[in-house]
């Protein structure tokens, strides 16, 4: 079983790191994982296409054309590839598809996007660093910022983090449920 590189936590991983980059550097492939990582069990590559799809084009179902091309780029490049790295289990002929347990350690070098286009990490980063500089300014007496009690700063700040995460969550949690609701569309009238 292969892996990657560089992390404690990954003793018998031996994906090289340029590998893994250039293995997420496709968008369909990251969202194969994605999808893929919501569902435990098997899914056909017709659900998979289907989904990266939606996905792509904002509607359900997705034009014909998409989801054709969705399809066959999975089953001819995209899953061929994510399984020569053991990351998925692609049955070529039976046209099944599932995500190893492995692949799961890939989340950490995919950082989602928030709606105004940064990742979550830089957003956060950006919000902390905002608010220090807030709080340290109140403390060195700056002006228009020494009027305004620290305690005011790092409290907003707190509750921009709070609401931000929920935010965060509420979205990740409203994907899945959709993506639950399409599946059980495929097979209930």
């Amino acid at each position: 079983m292969r892996g990657l590189t560089g992390s404690p936590v990954l003793q018998r991983v031996t994906i090289p790191e340029a590998d893994v980059y250039h293995l997420l550097s496709n968008e369909r492939r990251r969202q194969a994982l994605s999808v893929l990582w919501e569902f435990d069990d098997e899914l056909t590559l017709r659900a998979l296409s289907e989904r990266i799809a939606s996905l792509e084009s904002e509607t359900t179902p997705a034009p014909r054309p998409l989801r054709e091309s969705v399809y066959n780029a999975l089953h001819q490049t995209h899953l061929p590839k994510l399984a020569s790295y053991d990351l998925v289990e692609y049955d070529p002929d039976r046209k099944l598809v599932r995500s190893n347990p492995e692949s799961r350690l890939l989340a950490r070098y995919m950082d989602t996007v928030t709606p105004v286009g940064v990742s979550w990490g830089e957003y956060y980063r950006a919000l902390g660093i905002g608010a220090l500089f807030a709080v340290v300014a109140s403390l060195a007496n700056l002006p228009l910022f020494a009027a305004i009690d620290p305690l005011v700063f790092s409290t907003t700040a707190l509750a921009l983090f709070a609401v931000s995460t929920v935010y965060q969550l509420a979205g990740s949690i409203n994907r899945s449920l959709h993506s639950v609701t399409e599946l059980l569309g495929q097979f209930l009238p």
